[in-house]
């Protein structure tokens, strides 16, 4: 990934030197914040943006990784490398110094993580990569991560699965907590309350349980839909609430652990069914 980011980095700049670059307070937020110069070869300078656009797709990994987005008004954070070209239309989102002030971002803190696993090798320790967490986890804990920020990181993952999945469902009229209890509780959807519910019927003759093996008959679906409700709600009151409404500072060990946490229930949410009611029709 550090490879891929210098050559985008490499290939940016050879770009950017046929480009008239302007920041967004002289564009007032209306203009693109590059201009082709004149004189330049236009066929030249497209297949410069082609080089860009190459380099782009694969740098784009490491702002996942590590967290480089940039938040933009109304559209919440944002990935510059990957959105690079949008500097050249209207209403551009970014200008060029915010590409070189990702790309050294991103570049400092893989880094660190380079520097972090090359210190553990050779130890009797399994490796550690939060990386391959659930991605609405990590992608919300890394940047905090990579600064040490442990608990501030748990704080973010925890609020990002909350919200992914109340945008998933379209319930954002309860707390969390409560959310958790009525969306993975076990019976029918109801009008404006849909759940999640693990895969199967109550009729099955058996049911795969969360252990691999196979529950009798369907009551297996009734005790996994509720150890599920239990362990979001639990995580919720004992992680979310104490990492969002305390300042106590986390261990590594303390964050890594209650991030394992919640990437195993964000993949265990991901194989549920989401079962929905159609609203009763308004008689006119």
């Amino acid at each position: 990934m550090r490879t891929a980011v210098d050559e985008f980095g490499t290939a940016f700049e050879t770009w950017a030197k046929t480009q008239e670059e302007f920041d967004l307070a002289s564009t007032r937020g209306l203009l693109p914040t590059v201009r082709t110069k004149d004189g330049e070869n236009l066929a030249k300078v497209r297949t410069l943006e082609l080089d860009v656009a190459e380099a782009a797709g694969a740098a784009s990994r490491a702002v996942a990784v590590t967290g480089a987005r940039i938040a933009v008004a109304g559209l919440g954070p944002l990935d510059p490398i990957a959105n690079w070209g949008l500097m050249s239309a209207p209403r551009a989102l970014f200008t060029t110094q915010d590409i070189r002030t990702t790309v050294a971002t991103v570049r400092g803190r893989l880094r660190l993580m380079i520097d972090e696993a090359e210190a553990a090798v050779g130890t009797d320790l399994p490796a550690f990569a939060p990386a391959q967490f659930h991605p609405v986890v990590w992608t919300a804990a890394a940047a905090h991560w990579t600064n040490h920020q442990y608990r501030v990181a748990v704080r973010e993952a925890a609020e990002a699965l909350n919200v992914h999945w109340k945008d998933r469902v379209g319930r954002h009229d309860i707390d969390d907590t409560s959310f958790w209890q009525q969306t993975l509780s076990v019976g029918e959807p109801s009008p404006g309350r849909p759940k999640l519910a693990w895969p199967g019927t109550p009729t099955d003759k058996t049911t795969k349980s969360m252990r691999g093996g196979l529950e009798p008959l369907g009551s297996g679906l009734i005790n996994l839909s509720s150890a599920l409700k239990d362990l979001a709600a639990g995580l919720n009151l004992t992680v979310r609430n104490v990492t969002t409404h305390t300042r106590d500072e986390l261990t590594e060990q303390e964050a890594m652990e209650r991030l394992a946490a919640y990437s195993y229930l964000a993949r265990l949410l991901d194989q549920c069914d989401l079962r929905t009611v159609q609203e009763p029709a308004s008689s006119s």
